[in-house]
């Protein structure tokens, strides 16, 4: 008997999606024919993976064009190709997944990767947000099941839509990449071998995420330099700020790379930042998976005080919460940090212990019992 047959959509071009890739690894595990249906940009990258992938070259890459001509494709690809059930991740490619599965007679399952209907870039337009609400509305009560990336966004669903929302946090493998010498390591990326290095990493480097403030920081901060490992909207101001402040030589961009190549920077480092504001509901309860690839990395975490973050650093013990982002404030915190050797020691030891539990290894054995229904 053949392996049942699930597609997997989402609107990125697959190539840096964490989570995806973890999902559909280990629904390759379970023994499901798996194929993942995401968009080709100029920039992508050609993939290597255990499973099959379709990309559309489509003509509109951002904006409402872009995911009404994304959701249409969708739509027809899924309408004249097999499955036995579909996988939907976030709100932009649920109504194709919703509609096909009511015309075929299959189920879909829903993977929030955050509280959409309430992401800053939609904050002030209100036709754009009453639209993805109205698409919520109708398309979210029909997945058969559902799940998020914590606790909070799964109470906001269930309270919203009185239904069932597994929690399926957004935590990284085992980290395989081992340091034999990391200053040679260093040298060989072009990283200086005499100062505590910093890092941001993220395909979601954007406005409000607080890395404005961070570089601004980096006026006040001694014998350090930051990265900006990744991609997002703000990274052309960001690198304008570096040369108006004369920072080159404290900040560093790096462009997105492969999770592996991500992996061997972030643990050469000594900090990893995650300082998203306060700003819309979304990051209130965000857990961004960069916290998680810290800790994973064996190395100290600083972090926004936001609910389900802080809530990480304070249980495990991994890191130092900031007050507010006012650029001298951050300074301060971070120079606190990496000028108390033995602090930072310890949290660095607390990261590791941590890693030993916050493993997709022990998260799938959830997302193993969602599937097992199928």
């Amino acid at each position: 008997m053949a392996n049942k047959k699930i597609i997997v959509s989402v609107t990125n071009d697959i190539s840096n999606d964490q989570r995806v890739h973890k999902v559909c690894t280990s629904l390759v595990k379970m023994g499901f024919d798996v194929v993942v249906v995401g968009r080709k940009r100029k920039d992508s990258t050609e993939l290597n993976r255990s499973y099959s992938t379709h990309r559309f070259k489509l003509l509109f890459n951002k904006g409402a064009l872009f995911y009404a001509e994304y959701n249409l494709r969708l739509f027809f690809y899924l309408l004249f190709h097999s499955f036995d059930f579909l996988l939907a991740n976030d709100l932009d490619s649920l109504l194709a997944n919703h509609l096909a599965a009511k015309v075929k007679g299959k189920s879909v399952v829903y993977d929030s990767h955050e509280y959409f209907t309430e992401v800053p870039e939609l904050q002030g337009r209100a036709f754009a947000k009453n639209t993805w609400i109205k698409i919520e509305k109708m398309c979210l009560p029909g997945a058969s099941r559902m799940y998020t990336v914590n606790e909070s966004i799964a109470k906001l669903y269930k309270e919203k839509y009185n239904r069932e929302v597994e929690v399926i946090r957004n935590v990284p493998p085992v980290f395989s990449y081992k340091i034999e010498n990391a200053k040679t390591e260093k040298e060989k990326l072009g990283l200086p071998t005499d100062k505590k290095l910093l890092v941001v990493q993220g395909t979601g480097i954007n406005i409000d995420r607080g890395v404005e403030e961070v570089v601004q920081a980096m006026q006040f901060v001694e014998n350090a330099v930051l990265l900006i490992i990744g991609s997002g909207d703000v990274l052309d101001i960001l690198k304008e700020m570096v040369k108006e402040m004369n920072l080159q030589n404290k900040v560093k961009f790096i462009a997105k790379v492969p999770f592996e190549e991500l992996a061997k920077y972030t643990t050469l480092c000594d900090v990893g930042l995650t300082v998203d504001k306060d700003t819309n509901m979304n990051y209130r309860y965000s857990l961004p998976n960069k916290i998680f690839n810290y800790v994973q990395a064996g190395i100290a975490v600083l972090a926004s005080d936001l609910v389900e973050v802080a809530r990480v650093v304070r249980e495990y013990n991994v890191g130092v919460i900031i007050k507010n982002h006012n650029p001298e404030h951050i300074a301060d915190v971070i120079n606190e940090l990496i000028g108390d050797e033995e602090k930072l020691n310890v949290l660095k030891k607390n990261s590791m212990l941590a890693a030993k539990e916050l493993t997709w290894e022990n998260e799938e054995k959830k997302l193993k019992e969602i599937f097992s229904g199928f």
